[in-house]
């Protein structure tokens, strides 16, 4: 693909810092970099077929303009499969045979934390995408585990500020049998009881990732008879949950908080059987304008004639980010690259990112608004953008949370 120099320079600031001259000792070394990623490709193809387009888009600019100090990055791809066993077996793979520089990737967060201790325990980086779990930079953080997508606690959080404003006082739960629905719920009890004194939980349903029994969950949630229902089930789970749950009339005349649900990977399969009203974090891809994003959207269009999922965003500032901590710290030495990983800012899709040095965090946000149908179609009506940072614990919060 050729691409257009003046989009490139003006808009594509993420890779205009990755490519930055960098210190000698990284532009002597002429071999490519690698960066071994590790991903649910084909438990979780909705997501991850995007996320590997975005990826490829960030490494074509990046190694169009000559790789980070003149050296080219190369990724070599492992399916984990979502069984957690697979990713650390293809990580010793990948740093003993493959000799990665870098490891990455990680979707389901019970991987993503098998990742990260086998990470930890063999002492090299990686830079989780998409695992949302709070353990993964809290209660298991480490010194080598950094992580791009905002947690289950900040998109929580997110929810928790709006369902704050409702009159809704008893709720109910669901949420997947496993580490990232039950920290949703968790989290979701904690901060609205917090934002909220006095609210109710009357009932909690957690079905079997991927195996929900749509119509059992659907009755037990509606003989609670709460005010209001959490959501936090996704993909082929949250299609069945949502179709019951319309058939049986659970939503009508109840509010409905909702994890992930406007983003377009689970959005537009229910096409318009969209719950309309949903308060869901997700992400409007057709109608943010800011240059950053503009810049990636028509790159992304142009590249693969078809318009970006989250997915996509995640896959390329995952890259972008890679390449910024190369070019920070001038080399590939594992240690010298956390040390410039930690409080790194780059530049993402949606603009300005930190890596937080006290619990590798980036900052990036997600948006916020309601769900409703035009043309046939599921869309998010009223969203804002919400800065990742305004929804993190302090650093001292975080001490307490995280291992010494």
């Amino acid at each position: 693909m050729k691409i257009d120099r003046r989009k490139f320079v003006a808009g594509s600031a993420a890779a205009t810092a990755a490519v930055v001259a960098a210190p000698s000792v990284l532009r002597a070394q002429g071999a490519a970099i690698k960066v071994g990623e590790i991903n649910s490709y084909t438990a979780q193809p909705a997501f991850l077929n995007p996320y590997r387009n975005g990826w490829a888009l960030a490494l074509e600019q990046i190694n169009a303009k000559g790789g980070v100090g003149g050296r080219k990055i190369e990724t070599i791809h492992r399916d984990d499969a979502g069984k957690p066993e697979d990713s650390v077996r293809h990580a010793g793979e990948l740093l003993n045979a493959e000799k990665v520089d870098i490891l990455a990737g990680g979707f389901l967060s019970n991987v993503g934390l098998a990742i990260s201790d086998f990470a930890n325990q063999n002492k090299r980086l990686y830079v989780a995408s998409e695992p949302l779990t709070d353990a993964l930079v809290w209660g298991r953080g480490n010194r080598y585990t950094f992580r791009l997508r905002p947690s289950t606690y900040m998109q929580v959080a997110m929810l928790v500020e709006e369902a704050a404003k409702l009159k809704t006082t008893t709720w109910a739960c669901v949420a997947p049998n496993y580490e990232y629905g039950q920290s949703c719920v968790k989290w979701f009890k904690e901060l609205h009881t917090k934002a909220k004194p006095g609210v109710k939980f009357v009932a909690e349903q957690f079905p079997a990732l991927g195996k929900i029994d749509a119509g059992a969950t659907v009755q037990a949630l509606e003989a609670a008879k709460p005010e209001g229902i959490f959501n936090a089930t996704f993909a082929g789970d949250l299609i069945n949950f949502v179709r019951q749950g319309n058939t049986r009339g659970l939503f009508e005349g109840r509010e409905v908080t909702s994890m992930l649900t406007g983003e377009p990977e689970y959005l537009d399969p229910l096409g318009a059987e969209a719950p309309k009203g949903w308060i869901v974090t997700g992400y409007p891809h057709a109608e943010i304008k800011t240059p950053e994003h503009t810049a990636f959207y028509e790159a992304y269009k142009k590249k693969f004639n078809d318009y970006p999922r989250l997915g996509s965003v995640v896959g390329f500032d995952t890259m972008n980010s890679i390449a910024a901590g190369l070019a920070k710290a001038g080399t590939t030495d594992n240690e010298k690259l956390i040390d410039a990983m930690r409080g790194l800012k780059f530049q993402s899709a949606f603009g300005q990112v930190e890596y937080r040095a006290v619990d590798h965090q980036s900052t990036l946000g997600a948006y916020v608004g309601r769900l409703d149908v035009k043309d046939g179609k599921g869309v998010m009506v009223g969203w804002s953008y919400r800065d990742g940072a305004k929804y993190l614990p302090s650093d001292d919060e975080v001490k307490k949370l995280r291992p010494a």
